[in-house]
Parts: C-alpha cells; sequence; structure tokens
C-alpha cells in the first residue's frame, strides 16, 4: 500500500515535487501530472531522501524539457476562453442571470456568485457531455444491435473512453470540448467494444462501419489531447 504523498521542494526543478512511497514499487520513477503541473516521483520503500533529491536533479533536463511543452492552463474564470464542441467561448459572468447555465454560439453565460463560477462551468459542461455521449452511444450501439447497460462520464487523465464487460461505457467529460469528430470517433471505438473485447483486426472493421473519423480522431487527441487536461 502507498504511503502518504508529500511535497519536496528542490531548488533546481521549477515545478512542484509529489514524493509517494510504495511498497508495490521496484525502482524509482518520475512522471509529469500534465493536468496540475506537478513532477510525480514514486520510490521504493526504504529509499533515503537524499537519493530520491539527486534522482530528480540528475533527471532534471528531462523535467524542464517535458514542463516546457505543457500546454498552458486555462481556468474557469471569468472572460476566459473555453471551447465547447470545438468552438471557443467566453465565460461571461452575469449576476443577473438567473437559472442553469446557459451555452451560447459565442459564449458561456454564468449566474450567481463568482466563487461558484468554476464549479458550474464544469458542472454544466459534465452534463453536456453525458447528453452527447449518451445519445450518440445509444445511436451506435442500435446499428450494431447491441445493448448499452449505462453511459457515466468522469474526469480521466489515462484513457478518454472505457467499456466494460457487462455494457458499461464510461468517458471523459472533457470530449465535450473536442470537435464533432473527436467525440464522434471515441464512441465509435468503445462502442465496437461492445460486438469485440479486443483490438483485432475485426474490431478495427467494427469501428470503421460505426465512424468514418478513425484516423482523424486518433491524431487530434494525440495532438490536442494534452490541452483538454489543462482546460479547468
Amino acid at each position: 500500500m502507498a504511503q502518504r504523498e508529500r511535497l519536496l521542494a528542490i531548488d533546481t526543478i521549477p515545478a512542484p515535487v509529489r514524493l509517494t512511497v510504495s511498497a508495490r514499487a521496484r525502482r524509482l520513477s518520475m512522471r509529469l501530472d500534465v493536468v496540475t503541473g506537478d513532477l510525480r516521483v514514486t520510490v521504493p520503500r526504504g529509499v533515503r531522501e537524499a537519493d530520491v533529491r539527486d534522482f530528480v536533479r540528475r533527471n532534471g533536463g528531462w523535467a524542464e524539457q517535458r514542463l516546457g511543452a505543457l500546454p498552458p492552463a486555462r481556468p474557469f474564470a471569468d472572460g476566459i476562453a473555453v471551447p465547447v464542441r470545438g468552438t471557443d467561448r467566453a465565460i461571461r459572468h452575469d449576476p443577473a442571470h438567473r437559472g442553469r447555465v446557459r451555452i451560447d454560439a459565442d459564449a458561456i453565460v454564468v449566474g450567481g456568485a463568482p466563487e461558484f463560477l468554476a464549479r458550474r462551468v464544469r458542472d454544466a459542461l459534465r452534463e453536456e457531455a453525458r447528453r452527447l455521449l449518451s445519445e450518440a452511444s445509444r445511436e451506435k450501439a442500435d446499428a450494431l444491435g447491441r445493448p448499452v447497460r449505462a453511459v457515466t462520464v468522469r474526469d480521466t487523465v489515462s484513457r478518454w473512453g472505457s467499456c466494460a464487460h457487462d455494457g458499461r461505457l464510461s468517458y471523459s467529460w472533457r470530449l465535450v470540448m473536442a470537435p464533432p469528430f473527436v467525440l464522434d470517433y471515441v464512441v465509435g471505438h468503445e462502442v465496437a467494444h461492445l460486438a469485440e473485447m479486443n483490438h483485432s483486426a475485426r474490431f478495427w472493421r467494427t469501428v470503421e462501419r460505426l465512424t468514418p473519423h478513425v484516423e482523424a480522431g486518433r491524431a487530434w487527441l494525440k495532438h490536442h489531447g494534452p490541452a483538454l487536461l489543462r482546460i479547468g
């Protein structure tokens, strides 16, 4: 079981370094958290802190290179442009606005107290993602003659979607910010798993039956996916 995470201050590293000691770790490892911009170091039990610091410093060049390539963070704040279905919309806080967050062609209009703005924008985008992904999933599943047990949205980092053996589909809510063809590709990929729980040639033929955007969708996520993780 991993121990509680703690923060290390290392003057030569221009980012927070978060250390986790894990009984399952067999070696020292370091990765960049693309969401927070932190460096996360995992080490086996018994490693001295001095050795951890030396390991991080020796890999400082790698860390600086990855940090330099990290897309800028884009918070949910008044005046910040956020993409919805691939089109930027400026967040506009309007204290006089009543009711739900309104997503217009060029703006996301949010009422209420300003301290709740970020949460309200996030909740609205998650709800829109759930609606779009549910509709697309059930439409494609009907084309395959396969049942969908449930569709959920989460804030995942390592994958854009998943399909369980019992017919449950799960997606990253951040797909609502990508262009429609990207969402269509991810849904086609996961729905195809309802018929083929593998990545065989037959699976990919099924994906191509469900969406014409396989190559374009994969290329877009590879190039722009990290930027989506930095929004909000």
